[in-house]
């Protein structure tokens, strides 16, 4: 690897495998136990996954939709489909029918992962897909044809598997029905997603000494611009729950470091401190209301830390977040100002996009090479 500073996920990807093979990437739990893995392990996994795409006909420009919620699998995939130049595109696991048959129709993937037997069948109903089965239970393979077992895809390739991918290369695309039932898409390059993730990185002080926790829904563009791409620039620890009822509990486990959620998060998360609370006229109650509203002395403000505030962080998994970011809209007033109690500084960071309306099938998975433009941060067409 020449000194050049990497420029695509890939390449940040291998540059961590080369400078922190053996320090913890990822951590995802399953039957109430965290497994984890390297950087070395990372890397490994996603080339030979992208080596096992390719043998089944995945090359440069081609999409791979992902209908899944958060978790291993997906992400390796993901970094595999852009391995080999391709687009990794996140969707909703409770997209309804309609809305995966437009998505599916105007998008026309060879290639789709599905997280468990239901997702697969539903996708078997359309033809010409290529169905990568994550399988979690470990049973016996799907009989169709059409279908691979996810832990069957790997392929170790001596001299190994060299990426595709260039930074004008979009790295990510993500589709969604707007207000007029319209399919639009938004697409992010891996310049585009390097750039923002270093600012990211600088601005909130990131560095592989930090914990991060991925229970956003995957198919949201916040989670690639916010949570994966500052992942592989910075190398942190990135944590994937065991489920989306778990999440809350398997947080409070981990105590991550950087949270990253919505409004709707935050305001999630408030009604279990609230849920937590005694009734209105208890003194813990009337403490933390003071905090809230900045009243009270140094000894009132001592008191409600050591007695309150901490345990309370503790409980929703906050006692060590230096970095706390709502994505899009902010805070509203209750909740902001129960966490300015709780002495967490939750600080906002855009989630717009450029969506565009999706025209015809294959149009999205075209390889494409934007010319930047400079006054939007967006690619030009």
């Amino acid at each position: 690897m020449t000194n050049a500073q990497p420029s695509t996920l890939p390449d940040w990807l291998r540059h961590q495998a080369q400078h922190r093979p053996h320090a913890i990437a990822l951590r995802h739990k399953r039957l109430g136990a965290w497994h984890a893995l390297s950087w070395q392990d990372v890397a490994t996994a996603v080339e030979q996954l992208a080596a096992g795409l390719a043998q089944r006909g995945f090359a440069a420009g081609d999409a791979l939709l992902l209908v899944s919620h958060p978790r291993e699998e997906a992400l390796l995939l993901s970094l595999a489909a852009q391995w080999n130049g391709g687009v990794a595109i996140p969707l909703d696991p409770q997209l309804a029918g309609d809305a995966l048959h437009s998505v599916l129709t105007h998008l026309a993937p060879r290639f789709v992962f599905a997280e468990d037997d239901s997702q697969v069948d539903r996708l078997l109903t359309h033809e010409g897909l290529h169905v990568i089965d994550a399988n979690p239970r470990n049973l016996t393979p799907h009989p169709h044809p059409t279908v691979t077992d996810y832990r069957t895809l790997a392929v170790q390739i001596e001299g190994g598997f060299a990426s595709a991918a260039r930074p004008l290369d979009d790295a990510f695309a993500f589709v969604r029905h707007d207000a007029d039932g319209q399919l639009v898409e938004q697409r992010l390059p891996h310049a585009t997603l390097v750039r923002e993730a270093q600012q990211l990185v600088t601005t909130e002080n990131l560095s592989a000494d930090d914990e991060a926790f991925a229970a956003r829904a995957f198919a949201a563009a916040s989670q690639a611009r916010y949570l994966i791409t500052p992942w592989v620039l910075s190398g942190f620890r990135l944590n994937f729950p065991e489920s989306l009822a778990t999440r809350d509990n398997d947080r409070r486990e981990l105590a991550p470091t950087l949270v990253a959620g919505t409004r709707e998060t935050y305001a999630r998360v408030a009604q279990l401190v609230d849920d937590r609370l005694p009734g209105v006229r208890s003194w813990r109650r009337r403490l933390i209301n003071r905090a809230q509203r900045r009243q009270g002395g140094p000894l009132v403000r001592a008191l409600t830390w050591w007695f309150i505030t901490r345990p309370l962080r503790e409980v929703i998994g906050f006692s060590r977040t230096h970095a706390a970011l709502v994505i899009g809209p902010p805070l509203d007033e209750g909740t902001a100002a129960l966490f300015e109690a709780l002495r967490v500084d939750v600080r906002a960071w855009p989630d717009t996009g450029d969506w565009r309306r999706v025209e015809h099938p294959r149009q999205t998975v075209a390889l494409q090479r934007y010319v930047a433009d400079g006054a939007s941060e967006q690619p030009a067409y």
